[in-house]
């Protein structure tokens, strides 16, 4: 998940019906129009029939207010929210499974330990790691782990909920000359 490209990192809830196909269609405006999503996660919320999506992605402003206008006249969505830097709490799961034997063991253990991650699976050669945190948090310790030789990597990609007493259903979409 990187940030290439001149654009800034947006992060978007979008509240849409969980019905087949609404991911497609979300998901193809964006490439429709040539951007590329950096990282999508989508679940249930807390009403039945409703489902989150949380995209981020890198474009300037003017692009996404395209974007938002053309998803809202999606007839399966019901509300789209971009979060401001700050206003959000977002946090990502990775599963990262590291060559570890030797010495190398018992640094890898006090990188977890010092990431507050736990270690999952264990094999003769490997420790399994899962983590949960801000994405700055999993480069930090990706960067970290690197040395040592990554096996395999999963990620979710991120999920946001707005700070506040606040749902999604109450709030609204930043206007684009904020």
């Amino acid at each position: 998940m990187s940030n290439g490209g001149g654009g800034t990192l947006h992060t978007i809830s979008v509240l849409v019906e969980d019905k087949p196909g609404v991911l497609t269609r979300v998901a193809g405006l964006f490439s429709a129009r040539g951007f590329n999503i950096d990282s999508l996660a989508v679940g249930p919320t807390e009403s039945s029939g409703l489902s989150r999506m949380t995209i981020v992605i890198n474009v300037d402003t003017k692009p996404l207010e395209q974007i938002t206008k053309q998803l809202n006249k999606l007839i399966n969505v019901i509300k789209i929210l971009e979060h401001e830097p700050g206003s959000a709490v977002e946090r990502e799961l990775m599963l990262v499974k590291v060559r570890a034997s030797g010495d190398d063991r018992a640094r890898v253990m006090e990188i977890a330990e010092v990431f507050r991650v736990n270690i999952v699976d264990v094999t003769a050669s490997t420790l399994t790691l899962e983590a949960t945190g801000k994405p700055d948090k999993l480069e930090a310790l990706l960067s970290l782990l690197d040395d040592f030789g990554i096996v395999e990597l999963s990620r979710t990609g991120r999920i946001a909920l707005g700070r506040g007493d606040r749902g999604i259903k109450e709030r609204v979409l930043r206007a684009a000359n904020d």
